[in-house]
C-alpha cells in the first residue's frame, strides 16, 4: 500500500512537472496539461496508475483549502450585501441551463429521468477554475470578484440539495423530504458553532500563540478540516463547512497571514484534482456519447456566457462587459457535475451512458474554458504579458 502510493505520487508529480513544462513552452493552460496526464497515465491510457480512488479522494482536500481561503477574504457583511444582489441571477440562470441540457439531452433520446439528471449536473460552474483563474486583486477589490464568489457558493448550496435528492432516491429508496429538511436547518446551527467557537477559544489561541508559525498552521488546518467534517455529519458539504470555517475568522488581521500559508498546500491537492479528472474517465465509452457531449458542452459555453451577460445588464453602469467578463469565467460545469455523475449512476438513477455523457461535457467544458479565459482575460497563469495579473 505504501510502495503503491508513493509510485503514485512519483507518477503524477514528475509527470506533472515534465508536462507542465512543455506545456508553458507551448503557451498551453496548465490545468488542461494536468487533465492530459491523467488520461495518459489513468486506467484508459498507459494503466501505469490502475487504482485512481485513492488519489480522488486526498485530491478533494484541495478544494476544501480553496474554499476555506475564500472564506478568509470574504467579510461577512459584504457576503450578505452580494447575496441580495444576485440570488436571482443564480436561481434563473440554473434554470436556463437545467431546461437546455434537459432539452439536448432528451434529444439524443435518454429517458426523461436520466434527462433530468444531466439538466441538474449542468446547472453549476467551477469553483476551481472559476477562482482559480481570477486575479486576487480582481477577486477581493473589484465587483467582479464578489459576484463571482457568491454566485459559486449559491450554485453550491443548489449542489447539495440535488446531491441529497440523488442519495435518497435509489432503485429501492423512497425520496426523504425529511432528511434534506433537516439538513437544510442544519446550516444556521453549523454557522452559529462556528462563530461562539471562534469567539471563544480560536481568537484567543491565535492571539496567544501568534509568534509561534509552526502551532500557527496546524491549528489553521485543524480548524478548516475540523469544520469541514462538522459540516458532513450534519448532511452539508466539506466545501461548506470549510468556507463558514474561513468566513468566521475573516474579520481577524491574523486570517491574511493563513491565507498566505496555506496556498501551497491547497495548489499540491489542486494538482491531484485535475489529474484524476482524466485519470476516472473511461475512453472506451466515448464513442457512444461523443456526439451528445460536444453538442451538450458545447450549448453550456455559448449559453451560460450570454445567460450572465442578459441578467447581469442591470448590476452596474458597465454591466454588459461584467457579464461577459463573468459568464466567460463561469462558462463551464462544476466539479459539482462530475459528483452528481458518479452519484446517480451509484444508486441506480442513471446508467453508464449518461454518466459518461455528464463526464465528457463537463471535461470538455473544463478545457475549452480554461483555453478563453487564459488566453483572452487576466489571469494569474496567462501565456499571455499583457494579460498576466496575479
Amino acid at each position: 500500500m505504501h510502495d503503491a502510493v508513493f509510485h503514485s505520487f512519483f507518477l503524477i508529480f514528475c509527470g506533472a512537472a515534465a508536462i507542465a513544462t512543455l506545456a508553458l513552452y507551448g503557451r498551453q493552460p496548465l490545468l488542461v496539461a494536468y487533465v492530459a496526464l491523467g488520461l495518459v497515465l489513468g486506467p484508459s491510457g498507459l494503466r501505469l496508475i490502475e487504482d485512481v480512488a485513492l488519489i480522488t479522494d486526498i485530491s478533494h482536500i484541495g478544494i476544501i483549502f480553496l474554499l476555506f481561503l475564500l472564506g478568509l477574504d470574504m467579510q461577512p457583511a459584504a457576503l450578505i450585501r452580494v447575496f441580495r444582489r444576485i440570488t436571482h441571477v443564480a436561481l434563473i440562470s440554473s434554470l436556463v441551463f437545467a431546461a437546455a441540457a434537459y432539452g439536448i439531452a432528451r434529444g439524443f433520446g435518454f429517458p426523461p429521468v436520466e434527462a433530468a439528471v444531466v439538466g441538474a449536473a449542468m446547472m453549476f460552474s467551477s469553483t476551481i477554475i472559476g477562482i482559480k483563474l481570477l486575479p486576487v486583486t480582481v477577486l477581493h477589490h473589484r465587483p467582479i470578484g464578489e459576484l463571482m464568489v457568491g454566485m459559486l457558493l449559491l450554485q453550491d448550496f443548489l449542489a447539495i440539495v440535488v446531491l441529497l435528492v440523488l442519495a435518497g432516491s435509489g432503485l429501492e429508496q423512497q425520496l426523504d423530504f425529511g432528511h434534506i429538511l433537516r439538513t437544510l436547518l442544519a446550516l444556521p446551527i453549523l454557522v452559529a458553532c462556528a462563530l461562539l467557537v471562534v469567539r471563544y477559544l480560536i481568537l484567543k489561541l491565535f492571539e496567544r500563540y501568534e509568534r509561534m508559525g509552526e502551532y500557527m498552521f496546524l491549528l489553521s488546518i485543524g480548524w478548516c478540516l475540523g469544520m469541514a467534517e462538522l459540516a458532513q455529519q450534519l448532511g452539508l458539504s466539506r466545501e461548506i463547512g470549510a468556507f463558514i470555517a474561513g468566513i468566521a475568522i475573516a474579520t481577524h488581521p491574523i486570517s491574511q497571514h493563513i491565507a498566505l500559508s496555506l496556498k501551497p498546500l491547497r495548489d499540491f491537492f489542486l494538482i491531484l484534482f485535475f489529474f484524476t479528472i482524466g485519470a476516472r474517465f473511461d475512453l472506451s465509452v466515448l464513442g457512444e456519447v461523443a456526439v451528445a457531449a460536444l453538442a451538450l458542452g458545447s450549448a453550456m459555453l455559448v449559453l451560460k456566457p450570454v445567460t450572465f451577460r442578459l441578467l447581469l445588464l442591470g448590476e452596474t453602469r458597465t454591466g454588459g462587459q461584467l457579464g461577459w467578463d463573468l459568464g466567460f469565467r463561469l462558462g463551464q460545469c462544476s466539479e459539482f457535475s462530475l459528483l452528481v455523475a458518479y452519484l446517480a449512476v451509484a444508486t441506480g438513477i442513471i446508467g453508464n451512458a449518461a454518466s459518461h455523457l455528464i463526464q465528457a461535457a463537463t471535461i470538455l467544458t473544463f478545457l475549452v474554458s480554461s483555453y478563453i479565459i487564459v488566453l483572452g482575460f487576466p489571469n494569474p497563469i496567462a501565456v499571455r504579458e499583457r494579460l498576466r495579473r496575479d
